[in-house]
């Protein structure tokens, strides 16, 4: 196995950072995180503050705004991704899920390694016209003027992204069969957005053109739209585990070979990747229902919904991919506004959006293999209603001094039944408060 490469900030190894983390209390945590320079003091404020607390900025976003919904927001640790260490802000509310990818990723850094790579450049963009009188020539006149138009998109619209080492490059078109008599005819623009999602970019590009277009074509422009399902950009990720249980890889790999052949198992497992995913992109300030849209219209291409995920034993090994469009942006948008997705992004240490999102990548098919080595294990109750435990101990209305009892007598009863709800919360607290009147 190669050596791991340990980024390093101030005076603390993050290996070192992850450590015992989770048993540090809020302002220890913090605390760590201040002394390893991944917060400033100014971050570290902001957290004890809570916040935003002024609508302010909200304003400036959304309409009719009434104040903010908060997530909690946590770190996963022990990710070390293409050989660097990396602190993983998720933002999400779901019990659970932190551990679960920080327990995995423990588990795969001393035992393999996670490398991820993305595939393209371009995001897309369409220009739709609904009917055409002949495509073969709506097409030759379009490859006349195609040079002319993605110089002039790059000239009057993306000249900043341009200026970056992006902007529009290429022009293609195809045919969709109506069925009444009529071809529809769509443009795809495709663009190199640099670190930026690129949506508003791309918009103002299709609709630029579409007086041009209509001019040379003599054809009408129905709509102008980017695309979420973007397969000429994909991210990777990959998952080797060197040393691991031949019997529990293979267990895995069924596993897998059944989310891969059913999409009622697919819709499932595809909503565990994002369990790892989400968090992130919500945390970033990215546009996580536009990738969600894109990863299921990926799983989808074949004509059938499958899992975007796929686990093997090899040669005594544990390899799993991750492949669908993750984009995402580090500039622009609720990422560049917002304090805390600034705040997230300097938690993780990018420098751009494919770092990004191949780190996003990497947490989702992480999320994959803890889920599935729980399912294949002790099932997926016993580690999730453990975490579960708490809520349902503040949900039946303990107090702080309550809780410990409470939880250690809830664990108990999971143990012995394998099951727990929160009637079994109400009915030990009902009890413990019996016990303490008298």
């Amino acid at each position: 196995m190669a050596p791991k490469i340990i980024k390093r900030r101030g005076q603390v190894e993050l290996s070192d950072l992850f450590k015992g983390f989770s048993k540090l209390n809020y302002q220890e945590r913090l605390n760590k995180l201040h002394e390893a320079q991944i917060l400033s003091v100014q971050d570290v404020n902001y957290l004890n503050s809570g916040g935003l607390q002024d609508v302010g900025l909200a304003e400036k976003f959304v309409e009719n705004v009434i104040g903010y919904f908060q997530l909690p927001l946590g770190v996963a640790t022990n990710f070390n991704i293409d050989g660097n260490d990396h602190v993983v802000p998720m933002a999400v509310e779901e019990t659970s899920i932190i551990a679960a990818a920080s327990k995995t990723a423990k588990w795969i850094r001393e035992n393999g390694s996670i490398k991820t790579e993305v595939i393209g450049l371009n995001i897309i963009g369409q220009i739709q016209f609904a009917k055409v009188q002949n495509f073969d020539l709506f097409s030759e006149k379009i490859f006349q003027q195609k040079d002319y138009l993605i110089s002039l998109a790059n000239r009057e619209v993306a000249f900043g992204l341009v200026a970056r080492g992006g902007g529009v490059t290429d022009i293609k078109i195809r045919k969709l069969v109506r069925g009444d008599g009529y071809d529809m005819a769509v443009i795809h623009v495709y663009m190199n957005s640099c670190d930026a999602m690129g949506a508003n970019v791309m918009n103002q590009v299709c609709e630029y053109l579409k007086d041009s277009l209509e001019q040379f074509t003599s054809e009408k422009v129905t709509m102008c739209i980017l695309s979420n399902l973007v397969d000429s950009k994909l991210t990777r990720a990959t998952v080797t585990l060197d040393q691991i249980d031949v019997g529990l890889a293979l267990k895995i790999e069924e596993a897998s070979r059944f989310a891969e052949l059913d999409p009622y198992r697919a819709a499932t497992s595809n909503k565990g990747v994002l369990n790892g995913i989400d968090p992130v992109l919500i945390a970033t300030g990215n546009d996580w229902r536009a990738v969600e849209a894109g990863i299921h219209a990926y799983a989808s291409k074949d004509g059938q919904y499958r899992t975007i995920t796929k686990w093997r034993s090899v040669n005594s090994k544990l390899v799993g991919v991750f492949e669908a469009p993750v984009i995402v942006g580090t500039v622009g948008g609720v990422t560049t506004l917002h304090p805390s997705a600034k705040m997230n992004i300097k938690i993780l240490g990018v420098k751009s959006a494919n770092e990004l999102s191949r780190i996003v990548a990497a947490v989702g098919l992480v999320q994959n293999l803890g889920a599935l080595k729980a399912l294949t294990t002790v099932g997926i109750i016993e580690g999730h209603m453990k975490l579960h435990i708490k809520n349902l101990s503040l949900g039946a209305g303990a107090t702080d001094m309550e809780m410990p009892v409470v939880i250690k007598k809830l664990e108990e009863i999971l143990t012995l039944r394998k099951r727990i709800s929160l009637s079994n919360a109400i009915e030990v607290l009902t009890d413990l408060r019996n016990q303490t009147n008298h």
